[in-house]
């Protein structure tokens, strides 16, 4: 019996090892992230996302179970790639936390009960917050075939139940959110007409749903015009709040001081090289703008094509069959000058001014025809947590082919492509100043025009106040076209020097599109062995 027992404390010894590993391997981190994407859904109420104050109280009581959870597993000794992705799934748990802490769109943004979205955003999910029953009008073809008539219908009958718990839910007092808000969810007024002109031969029941979310979007519009008077606070989250928003949920390593100096550097540097730009191109054509549809199509088609040629040419990156098409599929078209706001102006004079910033489609493309091994990758990471991936990707790479020669041929294309970095880095520094409540969104706005180039943003078209009133919404979205854009800058930076001969922008963009839509200091983590700067 005496020899038994050491044989029975080592196989005790052994089950319990095997245990814990079991508990710490990566397959439980999977099982948790779908659990956990399971949880962060809101239960239904009344056939709709219940966003009550008393649920959420409920919920968030429950998070750090689910943190606990996550803190169980011991992903140290993983190769890098699995321990990135314990790190998402802990950057949304925070995120979860701030929304509920902080955030709170539900009680202080009107606009995050918009159900009707009818554009396809080019980033991996709509950017800045948005309600959990969401309808996809894109994703319709017209006319509509019976299931698909059947399946709108059932949306449709969301919207007025949503809207009448929104109005016990908006208690905040965020009087920029509430005043920016109303417009777009007038906006849905008008896209429900729409829908109607689209569906003449839909059925009573589509009918009715659709007439009876229109009232109710039209009753929740004089609800909103009804209580503005009352609103009087600030809508910014504060530098503290912000700080820990960036550290914590986007793994930017970075604070609200380090993105107003970086936006500052940003703003002048393109500032003045776009005057030396100027001097450079002096006694040079000014550029011409399409002045007709046609004009405009054959420029956009001929840019896509140069394009391609010349990252194939430059071995720039991988270019893959479904490229192409995504560009075309976004030419757009011609707009009447009158109408044409910041980016139909730029496209209007030089398409790939604007088709650089899509390699947003690229990056759907890459999502949707190869989707990642990993589950937790495989779609949108929640709470815009992609965002410095890709805003600052689509913004780098208009950089990166105007220095690598995309425009040797063209040198007054050049001064469009600093306006571009001009305009993003005001409206991100005035976005900035708005959630510290330095600003308020109209002194934001009013920044926002004074620093762009050329008077190309305009005070009275609508894409002014969409922008500053989407940033207010999602702090931080507005700063991460530059601040992503210098990660990746940084990234670029740090690779080279550790590959020194063995580098090039092939290899890179190989490694970067691979990793996925992830936080860049995450990608730097896979792409370079070091953590250092990926989390606080």
């Amino acid at each position: 019996m005496k020899r038994l027992i050491p044989v029975i404390l080592m196989a005790l010894t052994a089950t319990h090892a095997a245990a814990q590993d079991k508990a710490s391997s990566y397959d439980t981190l999977t099982k948790l992230f779908a659990d956990w994407r399971a949880f962060e859904t809101p239960p239904m109420k009344n056939g709709v996302p219940d966003y009550t104050a008393a649920t959420f109280k409920r919920r968030h009581a429950e998070l750090p179970a689910w943190q606990a959870r996550l803190a169980a597993i011991k992903p140290d000794a993983w190769p890098v790639r699995q321990q990135v992705d314990y790190q998402v799934v802990r950057a949304e748990m925070n995120g979860f936390d701030f929304y509920v802490r902080v955030l709170q769109p539900w009680v202080r943004d009107p606009a995050y009960y918009i159900s009707i979205w009818t554009a396809q955003s080019d980033t991996p999910a709509h950017e800045g917050p948005t309600n959990h029953a969401a309808i996809e009008l894109w994703q319709y073809k017209f006319p509509l075939d019976a299931a698909s008539e059947k399946k709108l219908t059932a949306q449709l009958r969301t919207i007025a139940p949503l809207l009448a718990q929104a109005r016990g839910n908006l208690t905040g007092n965020a009087r920029d959110l509430w005043l920016g808000g109303m417009k777009p969810v007038r906006q849905q007024i008008a896209d429900l007409d729409d829908l109607e002109k689209r569906s003449p031969a839909a059925g009573s029941a589509f009918r009715k749903a659709l007439d009876e979310g229109r009232t109710a979007t039209r009753d929740f519009v004089t609800w909103l015009e009804a209580e503005a008077p009352k609103k009087s606070g600030p809508s910014g989250i504060g530098k503290e709040n912000y700080t820990w928003l960036l550290q914590n949920v986007y793994l930017v390593p970075m604070t609200w001081e380090d993105e107003v100096l970086l936006l500052k550097r940003e703003l002048a540097r393109a500032h003045a090289s776009l005057k030396l730009e100027e001097l450079r191109n002096e006694g040079l054509p000014e550029l011409q703008a399409a002045a007709t549809p046609e004009e405009y199509l054959k420029r956009g088609n001929d840019a896509v094509a140069r394009l391609m040629q010349f990252v194939e040419r430059k071995k720039m990156l991988p270019v893959k069959p479904n490229m192409d098409p995504a560009l075309r599929a976004q030419i757009g078209e011609f707009v009447p000058e009158p109408t044409r706001n910041f980016f139909y102006i730029a496209s209007h004079l030089e398409p790939l001014s604007l088709f650089t910033h899509f390699y947003h489609w690229w990056d759907l493309a890459q999502m949707r025809d190869e989707p990642h091994p990993s589950p937790i990758r495989r779609g949108a990471l929640l709470y815009n947590i992609w965002m410095s991936r890709a805003e600052g990707m689509a913004t780098s790479f208009e950089e990166m082919t105007m220095h690598a020669g995309l425009y040797d041929d063209n040198p007054r294309a050049r001064e469009v492509q600093w306006i571009m970095l001009a305009q993003r880095a005001a409206r991100g520094l005035g976005s900035l100043y708005a959630q510290s409540n330095d600003f308020t969104m109209k002194e934001a706005q009013d920044f926002h025009v004074k620093w762009t180039p050329r008077g190309w943003m305009s005070p009275t078209l609508d894409l002014l106040g969409f922008e500053q009133h989407m940033y207010m919404r999602q702090p931080g979205y507005g700063t991460s076209y530059v601040t992503g854009k210098y990660l990746i800058e940084q990234l670029w930076q740090e690779r080279a020097q550790q590959l020194g001969q063995e580098f090039s922008s092939m290899r890179f963009f190989t490694e970067f599109n691979e990793a996925g839509m992830l936080p860049v200091s995450l990608i730097r983590w896979q792409m370079t062995g070091s953590a250092s700067g990926t989390t606080p």
